[in-house]
């Protein structure tokens, strides 16, 4: 099978273990009518493991189906924008800071951090527009805790995962 079609279809399966865990593992946020989970692990490893263009399409992809079915519609073309932002962004950093970060474990943390921040601060943004400021600011802690739990998660199961070998061959055509 040509590499684009097995990028394609781990993008595909990333987008549906972001689904997964962003759907059925729900810890409502008092105060919101949100809630965290660890979805957001899977955004910084599809990133991380299948390079910014995929990683990108499958965190923002499974992100956005979660809030279809989950009744959250507004929030689908958001969740797109942004969950999709960080896991590209996470995928280019991991793989641009190789030289200055040899070690992958590093680089996943720095990586779940940029996906931390660019989640936080992107639903801050969006959010003061339809519910204001104050509102918005509500959600920026539990968006910071539910980072640092996808940063956590991420961190133990990139080891496992990184050994892949078909996810081992897209690491070394970066």
């Amino acid at each position: 099978m040509q590499t684009t079609h097995k990028k394609m279809i781990y993008a595909a399966l990333f987008a549906a273990l972001t689904f997964v865990a962003t759907s059925i593992i729900r810890i409502p946020t008092p105060g919101t009518s949100g809630y965290v989970h660890p979805g957001d692990a899977f955004v910084i490893l599809g990133g991380i493991l299948l390079g910014p263009l995929w990683g990108a399409l499958a965190g923002g992809i499974g992100s956005a189906l979660s809030d279809l079915v989950g009744g959250y519609v507004i929030y689908i073309p958001i969740t797109f924008l942004i969950k999709g932002l960080a896991g590209g962004l996470v995928g280019y950093a991991f793989h641009s800071f190789r030289g200055a970060f040899k070690k992958a474990p590093l680089r996943v943390i720095i990586g779940g951090v940029i996906c931390t921040l660019i989640v936080a601060l992107g639903y801050l943004f969006c959010e003061s527009f339809l519910y204001g400021f104050a509102a918005a600011l509500a959600s920026f802690l539990p968006n910071l805790i539910q980072g640092i739990t996808g940063i956590i998660l991420s961190s133990v199961l990139y080891p496992i995962l990184s050994k892949i070998p078909d996810l081992q061959a897209f690491h070394r055509h970066k």
